[in-house]
């Protein structure tokens, strides 16, 4: 098992070699500005002129993000279909919608190609010669969202918005969500040691443990997986996020060693519970936390909490999930997997690939 050095955290000459992992994050806020303005003079023209869709259905990358946002309070039927093609009852009457960066994405295409074949409305967010693109241009009436970057969350909340002026679903204020990420970026920022920088915090709490995350409202259980995945990038070792009921057995450690050599089995991880809170007010959320928090107490597991309880539903998301990136990144910078002399290839935190299993 890697060793985490923590002043690894401050040093200049590491932070530097690691600036180009660092500078994307700090600009996500700009990428979902960039992605918006693009997306100005579609978004000008789009309206709900009465017409609703008999189904929605968001299909490929990040289609369950999408359906955690809209789920709620759509006012139609709502599928996400991360899969490829569609499901056999969509057709003319329902509402396709696909996210895809500029890279090839089978299931996208593949999605977007029904799409045309059956006649569906078809909503996407993809740059203008991508392969989603190309393969929806035979749509007449499709509407296409310039994407400026491979930014899932940039995407999904310029889709959230056109859909919000379509009366599908809740207000998104896309300014609220950009401005949330600068302030993750100005909180996070390498600039500000561990005392007054919660994301190096957070990262110091998991040096040596295995991460357990755990957000109780379906956003807050996103962002959760989002974290995750990007832990497991960063430091190369196991972190779960679930809902309680299947952390709950984790936490049920063994009493801690005092006397113990704390060299002896250093590839032994003890669990450290991670908690995202959105300030959802709900008590079946509220009661999930209190059994987490009194069996983490029990078997002294340590807890985190990170907490936004500000903006709209999308841009508390956005926030949590960033925390975890920054939270990610640091770690692996203590752990001597990024930060090298040598390391100049870009490492893709705030872009996980899309796990079905989510």
């Amino acid at each position: 098992m890697s060793v985490f050095d923590d002043t690894r955290l401050d040093d200049p000459d590491v932070l530097r070699a690691a600036d180009h992992l660092l500078r994307r994050l700090a600009m996500a806020g700009a990428r979902v500005r960039a992605e918006l303005e693009a997306a100005d003079d579609v978004l000008g023209k789009l309206e709900s002129d009465g017409f609703r869709p008999r189904a929605v259905v968001a299909a490929g990358r990040d289609a369950r993000l999408v359906r955690a946002v809209l789920e709620p309070v759509c006012p139609v039927p709502f599928l996400a279909w991360p899969g490829p093609g569609l499901p056999g009852w969509a057709g003319p009457l329902d509402l396709v919608i696909i996210l895809s960066g500029a890279a090839e994405d089978s299931d996208s295409v593949s999605a977007a190609g029904e799409a045309v074949r059956r006649g569906c409305g078809l909503m996407v967010a993809t740059p203008e010669d991508s392969p989603v693109a190309i393969a929806s241009a035979g749509l007449r009436h499709a509407i296409r969202l310039p994407s400026q970057s491979d930014d899932q969350l940039a995407s999904a909340v310029a889709v959230l918005q056109a859909l919000h002026q379509m009366e599908l679903g809740p207000e998104v204020d896309y300014k609220s969500v950009a401005t949330l990420l600068d302030e993750v970026a100005i909180e996070c920022s390498p600039n500000n040691d561990a005392s007054s920088n919660p994301a190096k915090e957070l990262a110091l709490v998991l040096a040596d443990a295995l991460p357990l995350v755990w957000g109780g409202s379906v956003l807050a259980a996103r962002a959760a997986r989002r974290v995750v995945e990007a832990i497991r990038l960063s430091s190369g070792r196991p972190a779960l996020a679930a809902d309680a009921g299947h952390l709950l057995p984790v936490l049920k450690q063994p009493p801690r060693d005092l006397f113990a050599d704390p060299f002896d089995k250093p590839e032994e991880l003890r669990p450290a519970l991670v908690i995202l809170d959105d300030g959802v007010d709900d008590p079946g959320v509220a009661e999930h936390r209190r059994k987490l928090e009194s069996k983490a107490e029990a078997h002294d597991v340590r807890v985190h909490v990170v907490k936004q309880a500000d903006g709209t539903d999308i841009a508390r998301y956005a926030a949590l999930t960033q925390h975890g990136r920054y939270a990610a990144a640091y770690l692996g910078l203590g752990l001597g997997r990024y930060g090298a002399a040598s390391d100049t290839d870009p490492v893709e935190l705030g872009n996980p690939s899309e796990d079905p299993a989510w």
